[in-house]
């Protein structure tokens, strides 16, 4: 049996005892074994106090919470829990506790108000209030057990009334309302230990991706280095003017794969190590501009930068990400400064590439 339909299952168990136990103690009050002085309001008080019990039991609102239910917050609330009585059926709850006590003892006589027949409403409107205090309305069901315990003491005496079951009433109210606590307690720590589990397990995955991601560094720095630093041993630091080339094409290969992966694809790398081949520097790097972007926006911008560097005239070349919310890579080119000019005067290149649909 799947987890959904055990839960059910138990919800179902539960409604179907506190309809069973409710409906067995509203017939205690039928069980008459005396005359009864006016059993039409003896009646009239049952006819009332069964549809509001049952409706607490099986009332269920459209949505887990209201808008500004502050039980919203709490993470047994809703499916995972019972839900927050309207305020309506709470003070209906509270009529009860009022109305059936009172029209119970004036519907018998004196002497037989301590007859069970007579004394079952202590019993039920306990239950009500208990039923109102799973259904998190702590205020009211208090204030029903308080009005429930006066006027009991008035009908039938203080000590009878703690003798034929208002104590019991009292500490089922006060049991539900442990309950619960203790269930709102245990669900809030179970969450928070489901939270903690799933940073866990998104840390790890993220130490395992970035270690994966260290290793295909490692493997591809020794391919692009690796036969040329075994030639550099081999000729002992005596290399062709090819090879230092290739040295430092490899380096930069390398910087550029450390700095920023992001902004590399095949095209790019190309143009790259074109402008390096004409002795051009590229700086490349990537400060987390990139974050966050999809695939197809990623090749929008690399396409774009590979434009750019294909039209590129500069000595030095300096490509950033940026945390603009519209700019996604600053290109920057500069050259060599002619009579004087600053550096400032010696940008000869300033392009930004902007975000896809931005």
């Amino acid at each position: 049996m799947a987890a959904g339909d055990r839960m059910i299952s138990v919800r179902s168990i539960l409604l179907g005892l506190a309809f069973a136990f409710t409906a067995y103690l509203a017939a205690r009050g039928l069980w008459w074994t005396e005359d009864v002085q006016n059993p039409s309001l003896v009646i009239a008080a049952l006819l009332l106090y069964l549809p509001t019990t049952w409706l607490c039991i099986f009332w269920e609102p459209r949505l887990a919470a209201d808008d500004d239910d502050p039980v919203e917050s709490s993470v047994t609330a809703g499916v995972r829990g019972p839900t927050r009585l309207p305020v309506w059926i709470s003070l209906l709850a509270i009529a009860n506790a009022v109305v059936v006590p009172a029209a119970i003892s004036m519907g018998v006589t004196d002497d037989i108000r301590t007859e069970p027949f007579a004394t079952w409403y202590l019993g039920g409107i306990g239950a009500l209030m208990t039923i109102v205090m799973a259904r998190r309305r702590p205020l009211f069901a208090w204030l029903g057990t308080v009005i429930l315990a006066a006027l009991s003491a008035l009908w039938m005496g203080p000590l009878n009334a703690l003798a034929l079951g208002l104590v019991g009433s009292v500490v089922w109210v006060v049991v539900a309302q442990l309950l619960i606590r203790g269930l709102d307690r245990a669900a809030r720590d179970t969450a928070q230990l489901a939270e903690l589990q799933r940073v866990s397990s998104a840390w790890q995955a993220s130490q395992l991706t970035r270690q994966r991601e260290r290793r295909i560094q490692v493997q591809r720095a020794l391919a692009i280095a690796g036969p040329l630093l075994t030639r550099t041993v081999s000729t002992g630091g005596r290399l062709t003017p090819e090879e230092r080339l290739q040295a430092r094409l490899a380096e930069g290969r390398l910087r550029d794969d450390m700095r920023g992966p992001r902004l590399l694809d095949d095209d790019v790398r190309a143009e790259v190590e074109r402008l390096r081949r004409r002795g051009a520097s590229v700086t490349m790097l990537d400060e987390g501009g990139l974050d966050g972007i999809d695939e197809r926006s990623l090749a929008i911008i690399r396409s774009e930068l590979a434009e750019t560097l294909r039209s590129a005239t500069s000595d030095r070349l300096y490509i950033r990400t940026s945390p603009h919310t519209r700019v996604a890579v600053t290109v920057v080119g500069r050259s060599g400064t002619e009579n004087g000019l600053s550096d400032e005067d010696a940008v000869d290149l300033w392009r930004e590439i902007d975000h896809p649909g931005r």
